[in-house]
């Protein structure tokens, strides 16, 4: 049982949710535990995971067919909070690949498109990546100013994209531009002529993953790289809730691994000779972080049903984003403080965790985003302008 669990959460999951989560729980301690240190402060991304991570069919895993495991939200859910307990960037890189990427080319794609790029894809034979956000677009994609134009039967696309994850190792890039008629998205090889990838560093956060600025000259793609089911912006946003959604469930999954850093250390840790956990002050602190990471994983839980019932609507994801994402780096600082001076080192997770939720509450909509949505669903009226 988690330490932390105060609500026997495992009693409302099933036989085959405890068994993919223990599935996960296993690689990330075998093979992300010894090693995510060394990989986040050499700022490394360890692309030698991906075949595993296929073999766990963690890849595009909340889709049907095309070699993908169709698992269910609620699984998907829990292995992302597995792999973030391990790192952020882990669970990123599941969440870019599969939730926009493959989604993408899953729910907007031809079947010619599908047939190309799902297999390999869920295989670990291909990756993705997925270029949405601009230099100066970001929480406002509509002012995105990447523009494809007509030439012929061909689209001839110019512009740049920043914070790209994976984009310098994706061999497929899933493009969103302006068009004559509205925004449309491109499948892209990323071998083609004019597009190049640049990785963003240095970096005080997300350090053990691949973030990119991507400029696009003159990029010439035939008629059929456009996602034929993709028309204006909600054809990237129904992406950005399946990602929303697995961040939910990842941010609690690093919460859960600062708390459980620091509840070992307070055991262990003798100040006045005694352990720091017979101390009134640090038992509030531990109290208040397991309490809100059971709440997380609840409402995750909840999420997740709602969603498998496919009665999941946009508003409640923005509720668990950012809730969870709030109350996950309030945690990891919060754990950090009962580590003291060891706390700054990699020898412990909770500095690392809280420096990779800066990204992970700053992508897929920010706080102030999520606020308005709510706030508009509570009144009626949009206060984005």
């Amino acid at each position: 049982m988690d330490p932390s669990d105060l609500v026997s959460f495992d009693s409302l999951l099933s036989t085959d949710e405890l068994d993919l989560r223990e599935r996960v729980r296993s690689f990330v301690r075998s093979a992300i535990r010894p090693n995510i240190a060394r990989w986040y402060e050499d700022a490394y991304f360890p692309l030698e995971l991906v075949p595993e991570l296929a073999r766990l069919g963690l890849l595009g895993m909340h889709l049907q067919g095309y070699g993908c495991a169709g698992r269910s939200a609620v699984e998907y859910g829990l292995a992302a909070a597995e792999l973030e307990a391990g790192d952020s960037g882990i669970r990123t890189f599941v969440s870019v690949y599969g939730s926009l990427a493959m989604t993408a080319i899953s729910r907007h794609g031809s079947e010619p498109q599908k047939q190309e790029w799902l297999p390999r894809m869920a295989a670990g034979e291909a990756i993705g990546c997925f270029g949405l956000t601009e230099p100066t677009a970001g929480s406002d994609p509509s002012s995105m100013r990447t523009f494809a134009r007509r030439d012929g039967s061909d689209w001839v696309i110019s512009g740049t994209k920043r914070w790209i994850g994976l984009a310098s190792v994706a061999d497929v890039a899933i493009v969103w531009a302006q068009t004559d008629d509205g925004v449309r998205g491109f499948v892209i090889p990323t071998a083609i002529r004019g597009f190049t990838a640049t990785p963003i560093e240095p970096k005080l956060s997300l350090r053990a993953s691949i973030q990119c600025d991507i400029r696009l000259d003159e990029v010439r793609v035939p008629g059929d790289a456009v996602l034929p089911g993709a028309a204006g912006l909600r054809g990237p946003f129904t992406c950005l809730n399946e990602a929303r959604y697995g961040i939910v469930w990842g941010a609690m999954g690093a919460a859960r691994d600062a708390f459980e850093d620091a509840l070992a250390y307070s055991r262990e840790r003798l100040q006045f000779g005694r352990p720091l956990a017979g101390y009134q002050l640090t038992q509030e602190k531990l109290v208040d972080m397991a309490v809100e990471i059971n709440k997380g994983f609840l409402l995750a839980l909840h999420l997740g049903r709602l969603k498998d019932a496919r009665r999941l609507e946009p508003h409640q994801i923005s509720v668990g984003k950012l809730n969870n994402c709030r109350e996950a780096i309030a945690i990891c600082r919060e754990a950090r403080t009962i580590l003291g001076g060891n706390g700054i080192t990699l020898d412990y997770s909770p500095l690392r965790h809280a420096n990779n939720l800066e990204s992970v509450r700053t992508y897929e909509g920010t706080d102030e985003v999520h606020t308005l949505i709510l706030g508009q669903r509570l009144t009626g009226e949009g206060a984005f302008r």
